[in-house]
Order: C-alpha cells, then sequence, then structure tokens
C-alpha cells in the first residue's frame, strides 16, 4: 500500500511523462513539417537552377552576335559618310 505523498509523487511521474511524450511528438511533427517544406523548395531551386542553366547554354553565341552587330554598324557607318559626301557634290 502507497501513503498519499507516494501516490502523489506517482501520479505527477505518469502526467509529467505523459506531457514529455506530447512534447516530443509536437516536435517531432514540426520537425516533419519543416523538412517536408524545405524538400518541397530544394525541388523548386533545383527546377529554377535548371531553367538558368538551360537559358545560358547558348551565351557562346553572344560573341559572334556582337562581332556581327558591330559589322553591320561598320557598314551603316560607311553608307552614311557616302552618302554624306555624294549629297553634297550632287546639291552643288
Amino acid at each position: 500500500m502507497l501513503t498519499d505523498t507516494q501516490e502523489s509523487l506517482w501520479w505527477g511521474a505518469v502526467i509529467g511523462g505523459f506531457v514529455i511524450v506530447l512534447a516530443v511528438a509536437a516536435l517531432l511533427t514540426i520537425l516533419v513539417v519543416e523538412v517536408r517544406t524545405i524538400e518541397r523548395r530544394v525541388v523548386t531551386v533545383k527546377e529554377t537552377l535548371r531553367q538558368a542553366k538551360t537559358n545560358t547554354d547558348d551565351t557562346a553565341l553572344i560573341a559572334t552576335t556582337a562581332a556581327g552587330v558591330e559589322a553591320v554598324l561598320a557598314e551603316g557607318l560607311e553608307h552614311h559618310l557616302f552618302l554624306g559626301r555624294v549629297l553634297g557634290k550632287v546639291r552643288s
């Protein structure tokens, strides 16, 4: 037979253990939810990086395009200068 003090201590221990189990379960649930959120966001980041790689796969063509634009501008400048010289002679 237990005394009133011993019985109170046992019930306190049982209730304390139950509270601890509930707290651990709540914390583990929060952890699982956070891990799932992180996993979803990692997939999103991976997809974004994959798209960025796809967008920059053709960066080697930038130099070629720049050279072509420079050539077009140089040709346009030659035409402009030529027409400027000819126009002055035609008007006089």
